[in-house]
């Protein structure tokens, strides 16, 4: 079981500015809990996201030399891949592919032809530079711009990115729409259709519907989840003003419950959670 911690997610949305040095206190605590890896930053236009902006330099603050996690940064084109590859401490490339046409123009400014394109261009750049990547399904569940969806089209795009090479998928629900039963027929038919993937969940709920998504994908076989402490962030196109990131502590409890050994410091973790009240007060 994988559990991924996704402080850039819970961070990128906010108008305030984190202090850099607030960022790598509190990532290096996160580092001192034992998840497998750690969604720290971006390589992406600082006018994009501002709040990132100093990924580089939090990069090179971070102490590295004692945790097991590893860290991943989100590309969104070819320019953001190749900066983020010249950095060896960092594993995974994410990359955040739409299953919505208007959804992947907003998010990247390209067609989901072009945005398919740059996903190959990263491959070839991660096999290269000794990395993986991961692509992010994104409206992976439904979209609220009437683009076309069901659940085909998820098997249709897992397919493209299977035949590119891409061995990590994690079907991202946006905007908070999944229903456990959807879920339960994406990830089983997916794992059986695409044996050589690893398929993650990016669940974005509502605190009330949480279990009940974490419970379908954990039963049909998910073996990597996305999390962000006490649920920061998540999008702002959601109805649901309460839609955010899954609470990592919420999945945590879950897992607990069925004597998945995750094998994390709960101090630590402890401490974590204290901080991150600070962090994003």
């Amino acid at each position: 079981m994988k559990l991924i911690e996704c402080p850039r997610d819970a961070m990128q949305g906010l108008h305030t500015f984190i202090p850099t040095e607030q960022k790598v206190a509190y990532l290096n605590q996160l580092l001192k809990v034992g998840f497998d890896t750690i969604d720290f930053g971006s390589f992406v236009s600082p006018k994009a996201i501002p709040q990132l902006r100093d990924t580089a330099e939090v990069l090179t603050k971070l102490n590295l030399s004692t945790t097991s996690s590893k860290l991943l940064a989100i590309v969104a084109n070819v320019r953001g891949a190749e900066n983020a590859c010249k950095f060896e401490a960092i594993h995974y490339l994410g990359f955040p592919l739409s299953i919505s046409e208007t959804f992947q123009q907003r998010n990247t400014n390209k067609s989901i032809s072009e945005a398919l394109n740059v996903v190959s261009e990263i491959q070839e750049l991660c096999e290269e530079h000794n990395k993986q990547q991961v692509v992010y399904i994104s409206m992976g569940f439904g979209n609220p711009y009437n683009d076309p969806y069901d659940v085909g089209i998820v098997e249709q795009f897992s397919d493209i990115l299977a035949t590119l090479g891409v061995k990590i998928i994690s079907l991202a629900d946006t905007i908070g729409v999944s229903e456990p039963q959807q879920i339960e027929y994406l990830f089983k038919s997916l794992i059986k259709k695409f044996p050589a993937a690893e398929f993650g969940a990016h669940l974005h709920s509502n605190p009330k519907t949480s279990i009940e998504k974490i419970e379908a994908a954990f039963n049909s076989g998910c073996q990597r989840f996305d999390g962000a402490l006490k649920g920061f962030g998540g999008c702002p196109m959601a109805k649901d003003e309460l839609v955010g990131n899954m609470a990592t502590e919420t999945i945590i409890s879950f897992l607990d419950s069925k004597k998945v050994d995750l094998k994390l410091d709960r101090e630590e973790f402890g401490k974590a959670m204290m901080m991150a009240d600070g962090v994003f007060s």
